[in-house]
Formats: C-alpha cells, structure tokens, sequence
C-alpha cells in the first residue's frame, strides 16, 4: 500500500472525479456510507451519536454520516463549528441532512459547547487531512472539551488537529479510540509520536480511481504479504545448499554467545545452505552443542576477539551480535569494511563501533545493510527534533551512503539507496525482548544470499522477523516472549507466506 501526502490524496480525488467521472458530493456519500457501515457493526445500537462537523469537506463527511445514520434508527444529534465560510459539498449536505427535519446546533462560543455524556459516542468530523496549521480559538477549546468527555471518539479519516505530512508538537489535536481513515495510511499514523491521536485506524476503501495510484510514485509504502510473495522463488529440486549461500557470522564474546547463538539458528532458520561463526575461544563449546549445523572459527582471543582474521571468500557477511566493546572491535570492522563484501549485515556493537569512528563511518561499503534502534541512529547520524526529521534523515543517509537502514521499532523503516522508505506491517510489543535485534540479523544474513535483489532481502528479512512475532504473541502472550520465540516461530512465517496453498 502506498502512503501518499495530503496534496496527492487531494490529487486523487481530483482524478477520481475527472476519469470516473463521478461528482464530488457523490464521492462524499461513498466515504460517509463506508463510515457508517462500520459505525453501526462496531458500536452498540442503543448509545446515542454526537456528530461534531467542520466548515470543510471533513465536515460535509460528518453531516453525510448523521443523515446515513438515521435510518437504521440511531439517535443523532449535529454540533457544527460557525464559520464564516463553508465548502460547496458541506452546504449540500447541509440541505440534505435538513430535509430529514435533523436541526443542527452551532457552536460559536464556550456558552455554545454542549454537554457530552460519558457513555455516547462522539464522532469527530471537524477538520481533515488539509489542515496545515494549528487550531486556535473556538475550535481548540472544543477539542479539549470532546477529549475531556470521557466518551468514545470516532475520527473520520484523520484526528482533528493532527497534520498527515509534518510533525504537530503543542498542537490541539483530538485523542480518538478509533479513525476511519479513506483508502490509504496517512504517513503520520506510522511514527510513535502520534501514537495518542489514532487510536485503532481502520481503513475505508472509497473506490477512488486505482489507475492514479498505480502511475503515481509515493516517497513512502507499507510493506504487504502479497509484496513479500511476489518476490519468492521456489527451491529447484535439483539444487544443494552451495545455491544458498556460504555465509560468515562473526560475534560473540564472554558473557553474550547467546546472541551469536541467536542470530546463527535464525540464519540457518531462513534457510542458509552453509554457515561459519567467528567467535572467541570461550564460544566454541557453546556454539557446537547449540548449533551444530553451524561450523565454528575461532580467535586467539579466549574472552573475545583480540586478533581477528577475518576470512574472505563467503557470499555474505554479518558482524555485531555479542561482540562486545572491545578495542579490537574496530580492526573488526576495518576487515570486513576493505573486503567490500557485496552481502554486509551490521547490527548491535558493530553500530557502537561505528559511532566514534568516523573515517569507518564513512568507508561503509555500498549495499550494507544496517539495523539501529532509534537510540542508536541518533548516535550514528545525528539527533532530530521529532520522527517527521529522523525519517527524512533515514531517506537521505541511505541515498547518500547507497545503503539500506533498518530503523526498528513499530512500522520498522526501511530506508533505501534509491532513496524510498518502506514501512513493516508486522511485528508487536512482545518483541521488546533482549536478542530480538540478534534474530533479525540472522536471518537478513541467511536471507541475503539466496535474493539477488538486496532490497528483496531485506524487506522479506523484517516482514518475516516481524511475522514470526505476531505468531509467538497468539501463542505465548507478548508479555511471555523471548527472542528465541522468533527462531521456533519462523517456520510458521515461511509456511504462511510461501506455501499459504
């Protein structure tokens, strides 16, 4: 699914209406029909529905919405906020929704806000995804007065006072349980901090014209089980495990083998043909009883890696899980970084190497692939005032670099050399657990080598990584889980994905 910005989902309408041909106002009973089927097969019949409507087409939506509302017989009752001007298609609804001989109440003042009973249902239809600056006066007062209310807050398409395109710190924005959200996640349903002001998005297909979306480019899309799909290829039945990668995992020191032994049985888990772990001396026993499909190299080093001689030759290459802060780590890096690797994973203390070295920072060879946490980007690339910069300086270092960063959290980022972000779809809470981050670089590792598109790779390494999540959450709990749950799980994300016949 694309994320398209405020002025292309306008453009959509615009193009909707143009090649259908359909008129605006019937393309607004088309949005308010898809609202109220979902109103009235998620909310109990007998609680009585405030409709709070703007001057705009957000508003128009609104009054659209009380008018469909009645027929089932629901009890309805529309505030509109005064206006000295209001769209074309609000006033016909306006009419329309007159001649059910419904009476609107106008709210001009703080005299004129109504009374709302904790137990109704407010649907919030005061401004929409245009809205470009921050609410003032009357209709501020009136959002704090709707959040206040202790009733349940449904928006329609996007929370008043939340900007789709541009952070909104400070900004009066209403607090919904829920938002029904026209034919496409709006980019700022993705970043945690509008967590407050979604709710449970719900999107609503309004049957604009799919011709747009497919020739219209989007800076941003959100990664699907159909996109993951289409880049599978089946194994042959004649091939061997030289098709599927002869891979180098180096990690590990005293203390943290668990992480190597994490991110070696997801590399195996996603299906490399050969692996050998460069670890410490102290590794050895540990990685043989534990992975024994893994062949082990080791250091001179007994606690961690002091000498590293890093060998060339495999098709891909990951560093970091376990590898402790050691000053060896940079002569680590520097190996690695020389060889030009076309296949480089680095995650965990391989990021903290990075961080206070700058000439290695900028010898990363194009093609790596990265996988900070928020914390850790910001060590690397800069701090940014809010997610809106983080995400623009994710997009440009990619660019800049010709590498692929994997910013983790909810909707992991995956930012691209061509400069496109992807958003992961997968994944929950139960995965904030030690090793998680090991596991995904495990199997980005086992995965880089049987894709020769790096970027199908990585998309297919989060979305799965995440999806083996959501199948350890149904079955331990999030509160359960470990990062070991991803290993045990990943087969039933290839299963789901891959062999869903």
């Amino acid at each position: 699914m694309k994320i398209f910005s405020a002025s292309q989902i306008k453009q959509w309408d615009q193009y909707t209406i143009a090649h259908e041909p359909v008129a605006s106002i019937d393309l607004m009973e088309r949005a308010a029909a898809g609202c109220v089927q979902w109103i009235t097969g998620n909310t109990p019949p007998e609680k009585s529905i405030l409709v709070f409507c703007g001057p705009g087409n957000n508003g128009g939506d609104g009054l659209a919405i009380a008018r469909m509302l009645q027929r089932p017989g629901r009890r309805v009752t529309v505030f509109i906020l005064k206006s000295v001007q209001y769209s074309d298609d609000f006033s016909v609804n306006l009419r329309r929704l007159q001649s059910f001989e419904t009476q609107p109440t106008y709210i001009e003042t703080t005299d004129d806000l109504p009374f709302i009973h904790p137990d109704s249902i407010v649907v919030d239809a005061l401004y929409g995804y245009g809205l470009n600056r921050p609410l003032e006066g009357i209709a501020a007062t009136l959002v704090k007065h709707l959040n206040q209310s202790g009733a349940e807050i449904i928006s329609i398409d996007i929370a008043s006072g939340l900007f789709a395109d541009q952070s909104t710190p400070g900004n009066s924005i209403i607090l919904p349980a829920h938002t029904l959200s026209f034919q496409v996640f709006k980019l700022a349903f993705l970043l945690p901090e509008n967590e407050p002001y979604t709710g449970c998005v719900h999107i609503i297909d309004i049957g604009l014209h799919p011709e747009y979306c497919q020739k219209t480019e989007a800076a941003y899309e959100m990664v699907s089980e159909t996109l993951i799909r289409s880049f599978y290829t089946p194994r042959s039945g004649f091939s061997h495990k030289g098709n599927y990668g002869n891979l180098l995992l180096v990690s590990g020191s005293y203390g943290m083998m668990g992480a190597a032994v994490l991110a070696a049985r997801a590399c195996l888990r996603s299906g490399a043909g050969k692996l050998t772990c460069y670890i410490p001396a102290c590794g050895y026993a540990i990685l043989q009883s534990d992975v024994p499909e893994a062949m082990c190299l080791t250091d001179e080093g007994e606690r961690h890696i002091e000498k590293p001689a890093i060998p060339d030759g495999f098709d891909g290459y990951a560093v970091g899980p376990g590898l402790g802060s050691y000053p060896e780590g940079a002569l680590i890096i520097e190996q690695l970084f020389a060889m030009k690797p076309a296949r480089l994973v680095a995650d965990a203390d391989a990021l903290n190497i990075l961080v206070g070295n700058s000439d290695l920072k900028s010898a990363i060879p194009t093609n790596t692939i990265l996988t900070p946490h928020p914390k850790e980007f910001e060590r690397l690339f800069g701090k940014t005032t809010n997610h809106f910069e983080r995400l623009k300086l994710a997009l440009e270092t990619a660019q800049s670099l010709q590498i692929y960063i994997i910013l983790k959290g909810k909707y992991s980022l995956i930012a691209t050399p061509s400069g496109k972000g992807y958003f992961n779809t997968t994944g929950n809470p139960g995965m904030a657990t030690g090793g998680s981050g090991d596991v995904l670089t495990g199997i980005l590792l086992g995965l880089s080598a049987q894709y020769r598109d790096t970027e199908q790779a990585v998309l297919t390494g989060v979305y799965l990584h995440g999806l083996s999540g959501d199948f350890a959450a149904d079955e331990k709990t999030p509160e359960a889980m470990v990062a070991g749950d991803l290993v045990e799980y990943l087969p039933a994300a290839f299963k789901k994905v891959f062999y869903y016949r």
